[in-house]
């Protein structure tokens, strides 16, 4: 792993980028396929340039059957993770989901340890049960049967099962990212995996016989914030850190994303969603969790 002094920079502003995606996710009115749909496609268009003026599709070349593998296999994931968090934020609060979802560092502890064969330590493990704690006690009130905002939305806990789901998927797309960036640039990178994304979306979006198109000016707009923001300056931002810092840095950086998703949707006047207390308390237990496992 290469050190690079600009990578605290971009892990600032990818935590940046993707403490948009909720708040623009519940904005949206979009099905959740299309949302993360219409993401990936403006998000490719701009990929598509960087790799023609960069010269840097010619990677794609010297790609092993190995390597297109773990990359096909994590564009897979994310389109998975995509389809769960968005269901996820529709369901539950933006607060109650973005932390969930950001359990995803407890995840790749687990997986390391089986397939990169970087067993936890003691100490780790116990941040991981402090982690899995707090989490429980996010969802404890869906769990009890409270419901979001009004009772015509569908019981909050199946809002939390799939943000969960989604931190699964992306600890298997991050551990993915983790391999293969050493041996490829960014753009080929990102443009292999985001491509099978959109491809496994698309699928998706014919099986479910989700409305893809034609969406008004205003969903096109949420969607091309989400690509620029969370998608572009946020996970790509993520993707080239992996190459130049230790992946427990990156992961840990996410760990920005509950505390800034949760003030953009406590302001923003489309949402104007406050924390409730247990939000708040297990919030900062799952981040406590998650940084005593991060810990050298």
């Amino acid at each position: 792993m290469t050190p690079d002094r600009r990578a605290p920079a971009v892990l600032l502003a990818a935590v940046l980028g993707v403490s948009l995606s909720g708040p623009l996710v519940r904005l949206s009115h979009a099905h959740p396929l299309a949302i993360a749909a219409w993401r990936l496609a403006f998000s490719l268009l701009v990929i598509a340039v960087a790799l023609l003026l960069t010269g840097e599709w010619r990677e794609w070349r010297r790609v092993t059957r190995r390597e297109l593998g773990i990359a096909l296999g994590a564009g897979s994931m994310l389109a998975l993770h995509f389809w769960s968090w968005n269901s996820s934020v529709a369901l539950t609060s933006v607060a109650a989901s973005v932390v969930l979802v950001n359990t995803q560092p407890v995840v790749v502890a687990l997986l390391s340890a089986v397939w990169l064969h970087e067993a936890p330590t003691r100490r780790q493990w116990i941040g991981i049960t402090i982690a899995m704690l707090g989490a429980l006690i996010v969802a404890a009130p869906d769990l009890l049967g409270a419901t979001v905002e009004s009772g015509s939305r569908p019981r909050a806990w199946l809002g939390d099962l799939l943000a969960l789901g989604g931190a699964l998927t992306a600890a298997l797309y991050f551990v993915a990212g983790r391999r293969l960036r050493s041996s490829l640039s960014l753009w080929p990178y990102v443009g292999l995996v985001y491509g099978t994304c959109l491809f496994v979306l698309l699928m998706l979006v014919a099986v479910t016989h989700a409305p893809l198109a034609p969406q008004p000016p205003r969903e096109l707009a949420i969607f091309a914030g989400l690509a620029i923001g969370p998608m572009l300056l946020g996970h790509t931002g993520l993707n080239w850190a992996l190459k130049h810092s230790p992946a427990y840095v990156v992961n840990l950086t996410l760990l920005g994303e509950p505390v800034g998703a949760t003030l953009i949707a406590a302001t923003l006047p489309g949402i104007r969603e406050l924390p409730g207390a247990a939000t708040l308390v297990g919030g900062a237990v799952v981040l406590a969790g998650i940084l005593l496992t991060a810990r050298r």
